[in-house]
């Protein structure tokens, strides 16, 4: 059984984050790490492999060198390998560009199980789990909070506000989980020695049989066309309770409309 869990090197949530001159995400300005939600599907596929008999756990990721550092962390989880596509002709491909990459490199590396987290947390758009199982004709089976392999099919349990379902697919299947399905462990002492010496393949476009020109900016369907910044957050209305201060109050809250 190999799994196959897509990551994604994504800039610091907690940074001040911004766009470079070409309005694509500007990841040198700040720190990067590995999308928190997709520390979930390797803590996922770790599981399952640590439950299974003869699992391969591969770590795929898209970007630039700095883009090795999601690999790091997932392979100090306790994935197996790491595949790292990484090519100039990549920076500013859009989610359509991003699923022609990565289903490419599924396609080279193979796999019997594609997971992935349910988004990035810098695009956010959640979008292209499904288009990667559209290209490579993979059934597809979304938002899993439970993650169950059987002989030739996967099962998962997917909570939904006013029900509960179980959706089973045969395999190879692509699967996308929650950040309800499990709670990620952080890297022991040994899972961060043993990372270091296991393999890490790097893929350019042409090894995997995509042109520049389906991807990257130029290639993209969608583009940012301008950016700013978001205004600073204006100071709140105090008021001083002088002896009619709950008139006050409530005429504050009449004038916005909120009473």
């Amino acid at each position: 059984m190999k799994i196959v869990v897509c990551v994604k090197h994504v800039p610091d949530a907690q940074s001040d984050r911004g766009f470079a001159a070409d309005t694509t995400t500007d990841r040198d300005a700040v720190d990067g790490l590995l999308s928190e939600l997709d520390e979930y599907a390797v803590e996922e596929a770790v599981r399952l492999k640590e439950a299974g008999d003869d699992v391969e756990v591969v770590a795929l990721t898209i970007g630039p060198a700095d883009a090795r550092d999601a690999l790091k962390k997932a392979l100090q989880m306790g994935a197996d390998s790491g595949v790292h596509v990484s090519d100039e002709g990549v920076h500013g491909s859009d989610a359509v560009g991003t699923s022609l990459v990565l289903a490419k490199a599924l396609e080279h590396v193979g796999y019997d199980l594609v997971l992935t987290g349910m988004a990035s947390t810098d695009g956010g758009m959640g979008v292209v789990p499904a288009m990667v199982a559209e290209r490579l004709g993979l059934p597809q089976v979304t938002y899993a909070a439970e993650v169950t392999l059987s002989a030739g099919s996967v099962r998962i349990r997917r909570d939904g506000d006013a029900s509960t379902e179980t959706i089973e697919a045969s395999l190879p299947a692509l699967v996308s989980v929650t950040d309800q399905i499990n709670e990620p462990r952080y890297p022991s002492f040994k899972g961060i020695m043993a990372a270091k010496k296991k393999p890490v393949q790097e893929l350019a476009l042409a090894d995997i049989g995509v042109e520049t020109a389906e991807v990257g900016l130029d290639g993209a369907w969608s583009r940012a066309l301008e950016a700013q910044a978001r205004p600073p957050k204006a100071a709140g209305t105090v008021v001083v309770d002088d002896g009619d201060g709950a008139v006050k109050l409530v005429d504050f809250l009449a004038s916005a409309r909120l009473v």
